[in-house]
Formats: structure tokens, sequence, C-alpha cells
């Protein structure tokens, strides 16, 4: 169950879960991150209406969790959800999360090379995205622009190999599972909306009192901003280097710049059934066979 942030994702993965006997595993690649909750817009316990969820608070945002890291503990969670006689039902908007646990796209094997890093490290991140437009466009099209950890990482992979993971799953597309895949997608105009009215209810949630308490907590600065988006722009906000205004104005468009990436992403799998609503879900998971029988 994949699409762009805000569109109601996580809400119709719980749904098909309580229609299909099925567990829920979160494919977000912030929500993985213990605290990280309110400017994620983490699933609550109330939510979640009782559907176990996995792979949501599992690390420190102190440590980066990788692609690797999620494969790991994911398919543990299938092998998990499976002996349960339950349906695995992947939920999220991190379109390398959900292809690399699928086994629809292979991650190179590439360790850290410390003395590139350090070289990359000294450029703005503005360099940094340049230099991957030139060695790699596919993956500089589908990468956050500002994201200065995942930049380096692609520019890394690049250097080692020449080709991304998106390249190297063309070549190598061996999936693990009998994979149904469904989209939601509510329209441009609605998400836009949805960006807009989701972010300020997050606001006046205490949004901006989470980043406080991380901060205080032991969050580095420099790390709130490598966790991107909202976290970005609250690591400004709180060293007052923005005001709330700038941040409300940054957020729309930073996150709507998302969505769009999001969904070149996901476009690009054209074994995806795209949804507007629940309903149209309901009946693409009927054709297919996967509604429980009743018992008599």
């Amino acid at each position: 169950m994949v699409g762009p942030t805000a569109s109601g994702k996580t809400a119709l993965g719980i749904y098909l879960a309580q229609k299909l006997k099925g567990e829920v595993i979160s494919a977000d690649s912030r929500q993985v991150y213990k605290g990280l909750n309110i400017g994620t817009g983490k699933v609550t316990k109330k939510e979640m209406a009782g559907i176990p969820h996995h792979l949501l608070d599992v690390a420190t945002p102190k440590k980066v969790f990788s692609a690797s890291d999620f494969k790991t503990l994911g398919e543990r969670a299938i092998n998990k959800i499976l002996r349960n006689q339950n349906i695995p039902i992947i939920v999220g908007g991190t379109g390398l999360y959900v292809d690399v646990l699928v086994g629809k796209m292979v991650l190179p094997d590439v360790p850290p090379n410390m003395k590139l890093r350090a070289k990359l490290e000294k450029l703005p991140t503005e360099t940094l995205f340049a230099m991957l437009k030139k060695k790699d466009p596919e993956r500089a099209e589908n990468i956050e622009p500002s994201h200065k950890r995942r930049l380096i990482r692609a520019l890394e992979i690049a250097e080692a190999v020449g080709t991304s993971p998106t390249k190297r799953s063309a070549m190598k597309n061996e999936e693990l599972y009998d994979v149904l895949w469904i989209g939601l997608n509510p329209g441009e105009e609605t998400l836009q909306k949805n960006i807009s009215k989701r972010l300020r209810t997050r606001i006046q949630d205490g949004m901006l009192a989470e980043g406080k308490r991380l901060h205080a907590a032991g969050l580095s600065y420099k790390r709130m901003e490598e966790l991107g988006l909202e976290y970005r722009s609250m690591s400004q906000y709180l060293q007052k280097k923005s005001t709330k205004e700038q941040l409300i104005e940054e957020l729309d468009r930073a996150i709507a710049r998302y969505a769009k990436r999001q969904m070149r992403w996901f476009k690009r799998n054209k074994e995806i059934h795209w949804v507007k609503n629940k309903s149209e879900a309901l009946s693409i998971v009927r054709v297919y066979g996967l509604m429980p029988t009743r018992r008599s």
C-alpha cells in the first residue's frame, strides 16, 4: 500500500488489514526512529485500531538507519506475520524501502568510503546534488536534494559501482514474494490541501515542542537537519534562524516537492493499481481473491 505523503495511505492500510486479517509493516524512513512522532505523522495506538504494526520505533534518531537495516528487520516481520497466519501489508511512502524489502530492487554491496565521505561532507548540499545529477541523474530525480547524508551515500555508490540501486533493479528483478501493489493517489489538488492542513494540525499538536524535547534529549541540530523535511525546518527555527511563518511557508513547498518525488518513484512501477479511495482498493483486493471466506 503505497502513495505520496498526506494521501491517506496509513488509514487505508489499517482498513485493509481489518478486512484481510492482516498486520501492517510501516515503510517510512523516519518513522523507524523513536521520538519522531508528530513531525512524521506516526500512527497512534488509537488509530491502529488493534491492528499490529511493525517497524515503528526500532532505532534511535541519533544513529543512521539504512535501507539494508530495514530489509533485515522487515523480513523478520514478514516471517512473524506469516507464522501468525496473517497477511503482511506493507504501508509507506519510502519507495526504496518497499522495493528493497520485496526484492524488486537489489542494493549494491558498497562499504563505507570514509575518505570520500569526509571530502564530500565539506561540500554544501547544492554542490552535492549537482554532482549527483551528473553522475547518476536517475537517482538525483528521486532523492531529497537537501538531504546531505543521502546525497553523500548516493555519490559513494555511484563512485564505487557507477550505477544506482534503481538501475541495478532493471538488470536484476527477483521479487521474493507474490505481491499485490495498491497505490493511493487522491489527486494533486486534494493532496496539496491535505499537506497544508496536516502541517498546521501537526504544529497545533505540538510538533515544535517535540523538536525541543528531541534536542534536549541529545539530538543535535545537525542530526535533526539530516533527518529532513519537518525536522530540518525545526532545527532552523529552534536555532532562531527562521520564524514560525517562514517554517510553515518553507515546509508547504518542501513537502509538496517531496510528494512529487514519491510519485515519480512509484509511477515507474507498472504493477501498481492506483485507487482514489478505500472502496476502489477493496474492489482490487476482491478481484485478486484475497478476501477471507466466511465460515458457515
